[in-house]
């Protein structure tokens, strides 16, 4: 609840006849959560203003009763934790996480397409909450019936309750809109400014947001007030952009006593291979570690190549130990994720699984080369060097994402050079991911091949400043453009902060999906003219040189379970070990309601509601 933005409030949210129905249910279910219009189902178009809805309840509800359990997140949220649960094999663990909440705010529902497990999950969910009293608020930005693939029971759940849509506002609202913002960051307009942006030919309030941040970027860095000539100017500018195309330890006395227990000479009593499983399964059960591929081996007679399972079993054990050293050098993030899996020689591919995923969570990004700061950009516009230096501030900026477009791109790459420079010289311990568009598709493609797209993920999303250039080219990808999507909106609920870079506006970027590009207007974008143009050059760390070994295991084998039929692998050299680990525990990674049909449902609800 703390990283909810303190600004999108009820107050602040400006009420029309486009939204009226919306917010009155949104109040209602902040203020009686779970009395009715349960589930309350939100859509519109972006930039209508879901998220404020949702945002608004989350404040609202927490403001009313301090005792509410309330929680708001995005549906990739909800699916990362969802595939945390499945792979721990704890499907009932994510249900019970909600089945404890007042109000569960779901936003982007849409992309409950194609993830049925994810559809099943939402459903018990659902039911659960609303047995138990509990609010459920969804936004999307198209109706149920329109998301492709949505189970049935889910499509009757929805429509049980409330489904409205927030539309387009008409100019009244758009004006009083306007007014709203300019209070809120204490500007004053020039009379009449506000009823010609109001009249701009804008799709969404994000849109017109854009608009109204060049206008109080202009009023705050130049000291003056813009005039209605000069909106003009700039709205005729954007649709014209819119043209432009070592020691013995106790692990290592384990791996003498087993290797010594196979080579003991047979006692008169005992044949050979039953003391040898009998030795190593309690000399592996005193440290902790599962034995039950060699109990297996017990049955019977005399199984056939027992030599080398016990030999197999003890380099799975060696293998083990190596994995958790290096776990603990690299610091693991997922230390719960351990428990179970390095205690396990079965599960050895799980481990070495961990390890890939550690290794790409904590692989560093490149940095950038020497070059200048902004303080040295002299022969730049003000207007765009002050919009830079506020993004790297100590302050929370208020034009974020910063959008810098020029036909030569070399001039606004050069910002982007400085803006990152300046910041890791004031933000030291942040983090900063600076690439272009094609590598972090390259980089994108590299996780997913793989196997470790989730750890990929949690290593982007958690960046303070992200610098992207070469942002046209987000047109000749597919995925890619939808996880910088994701990305994109991860980062802005953390509040970190973004800077693009291009040859056109957003609006001339050819191909990329209209949600992202609503949220590159919605910020600050700039067109440099002036400017000496630059090349990003990229310092990579010296473990990232040379060969990618991200998902190169270090042990060559056959993949699988480790049975009885796997090759052995390579003899193993000794290695520094550290104390063993604790072995213990078990893996827990961090990862009818009636349908009503209403003839005029916008006549009869809107008294009820206020």
């Amino acid at each position: 609840m703390s990283d909810l933005d303190p600004k999108l409030t009820f107050d602040s949210f400006v009420v029309g006849p486009a939204n009226r129905l919306a917010s009155a249910a949104a109040r209602r279910a902040a203020e009686s959560p779970g009395t009715s219009y349960n589930p309350l189902f939100l859509y519109s178009a972006p930039g209508l203003g879901k998220t404020h809805i949702l945002t608004a309840i989350a404040h609202k509800s927490a403001g009313a009763s301090s005792g509410l359990n309330v929680e708001y997140m995005a549906l990739e949220e909800y699916l990362v934790k969802l595939e945390g649960s499945l792979q721990a094999g704890e499907r009932d663990g994510l249900r019970g996480r909600y089945g404890d909440l007042d109000i569960l705010l779901l936003d982007d529902v849409q992309f409950l397409t194609g993830q049925p497990e994810a559809q099943e999950m939402l459903l018990k969910t659902l039911d659960q909450l609303t047995a138990a009293g509990g609010q459920i608020v969804l936004a999307s930005d198209r109706p149920p019936a329109d998301i492709n693939g949505l189970d049935a029971r889910l499509l009757s759940r929805f429509s049980g309750g409330l489904i409205v849509d927030l539309g387009t506002p008409e100019y009244e609202t758009r004006v009083a809109i306007i007014n709203r913002k300019a209070e809120e960051r204490r500007q004053t307009l020039e009379p009449g400014v506000a009823e010609a942006v109001a009249k701009a030919p804008l799709r969404n309030v994000r849109e017109l947001g854009g608009i109204l941040n060049k206008i109080f970027a202009m009023q705050d860095l130049e000291n003056r007030r813009v005039s209605i000539a000069e909106v003009g100017k700039l709205i005729t500018e954007q649709d014209k952009a819119a043209d432009l195309g070592g020691g013995s330890d106790e692990f290592g006395d384990f791996l003498s006593e087993l290797a010594s227990s196979v080579a003991v000479a047979v006692e008169e009593r005992e044949e050979a291979w039953r003391k040898a499983l009998r030795e190593t399964i309690d000399s592996a059960e005193r440290q902790g570690f599962s034995t039950v591929r060699l109990e297996a081996l017990q049955q019977g007679g005399e199984p056939k190549g027992w030599e080398k399972t016990v030999e197999r079993y003890k380099a799975d054990i060696h293998r083990l130990h190596e994995i958790d050293n290096e776990l603990e050098r690299l610091g693991n993030p997922w230390p719960e994720a351990a428990q179970g899996v390095l205690e396990d020689p079965d599960r050895l591919d799980e481990a070495e699984a961990l390890l890939t995923s550690v290794r790409e969570r904590q692989r560093p990004f490149p940095e950038l080369g020497d070059g200048p700061q902004l303080h040295d950009l002299t022969d730049f516009e003000s207007i765009a060097v002050k919009a830079a230096a506020q993004l790297v501030g100590r302050d929370r900026p208020e034009y974020n994402p910063l959008y810098v477009w020029s036909r030569d791109e070399g001039i606004a790459r050069q910002l982007l050079g400085a803006v990152g420079r300046t910041y890791r010289e004031s933000h030291p311990d942040s983090r900063m991911a600076v690439s272009s568009v094609t590598d972090f598709a390259s980089d994108f493609i590299g996780a997913l091949g793989g196997g470790v797209a989730g750890a990929w993920r949690e290593r982007w999303w958690t960046v303070d400043l992200l610098l992207v250039y070469g942002i046209e080219d987000l047109s000749q990808t597919e995925r890619a453009q939808d996880e910088f999507f994701h990305l994109f909106e991860a980062l802005r609920r953390r509040g970190a902060r973004i800077m693009l870079v291009g040859d056109c506006a957003p609006s001339a970027i050819a191909s990329i999906d209209d949600r992202l590009r609503s949220r590159f207007e919605g910020g600050l974008a700039l067109e440099l003219s002036n400017g000496s143009p630059g090349e990003i050059h990229l310092v990579y760390p010296e473990e990232a040189k040379g060969e990618d070994k991200r998902f190169v295991p270090s042990l060559e084998q056959a993949p699988g379970s480790g049975g009885e039929g796997r090759e052995p692998g390579p003899s193993l050299a000794p290695v520094a070990a550290t104390e063993p680990p604790k072995k213990g525990g078990a893996w827990f990674p961090s990862p009818e309601n009636v349908v009503v049909h209403w003839p005029k449902l916008a006549d009869l609800m809107i008294e009820e509601l206020e």
